[in-house]
């Protein structure tokens, strides 16, 4: 049944070439002749070749297709014409190698990206999620001013430390100091 679609494809590319040049010269008719000739023998053979690689006819006939167009595209350069066959072989096996590639590393991203998900928060996780959140703030609120300051920029807003002294106006070291006491007391008090 693919045969025959492959078949009927096959027998439409002639019809196509002589669509879009409609004065052909004698030398590109005998290119015609035989390149239907060489297809003739072989037309099934690609088809055959693509589903033993990937073992999906679906797969198999767009590969087949693609092949069939690459020998139509690069017949008139190919070396020896008799050898056709073997020509045709080979890049229907390299096509479907590709394309049997191609879909394993699209398979591992995917994968990839389903590892990296998290599952969805159940309302238990979310009501914690949000009782952490409302005690954090308060613990942040308690605070003294000095601390308050140095734990916002450093570690709330990603300042690093020569920049939240730079805008703290502080040196580094009181800003080191002063983010190891707020983080020890917001540790005390979230416990």
């Amino acid at each position: 049944m693919l045969e025959g679609r492959v078949d009927a494809w096959v027998e439409t590319l002639p019809e196509a070439a002589v669509s879009l040049s409609a004065s052909q010269q004698p030398a590109e008719q005998t290119f015609e002749r035989e390149f239907e000739r060489q297809l003739a023998d072989c037309s099934a053979l690609a088809y055959r070749v693509a589903l033993g690689v990937l073992h999906s006819p679906a797969d198999a006939e767009e590969v087949a297709q693609e092949a069939f167009v690459r020998a139509y595209r690069h017949f008139p350069r190919l070396r020896e014409p008799d050898r056709f066959r073997a020509w045709l072989v080979r890049v229907t096996w390299r096509l479907a190698i590709d394309r049997q590639r191609s879909a394993a590393r699209r398979d591992r991203r995917e994968l990839a990206v389903k590892a990296n998900e998290y599952p969805p928060l159940t309302v238990e996780e979310a009501a914690l999620g949000r009782e952490f959140q409302s005690r954090l703030e308060q613990a942040l609120d308690s605070l003294p001013e000095k601390l308050r300051r140095v734990v916002i920029l450093a570690a709330i807003e990603g300042y690093g430390m020569s920049e939240t002294a730079a805008l703290l106006e502080l040196p580094q070291g009181t800003v080191r100091s002063r983010l190891h006491r707020a983080r020890k007391l917001l540790a005390e008090k979230l416990r």
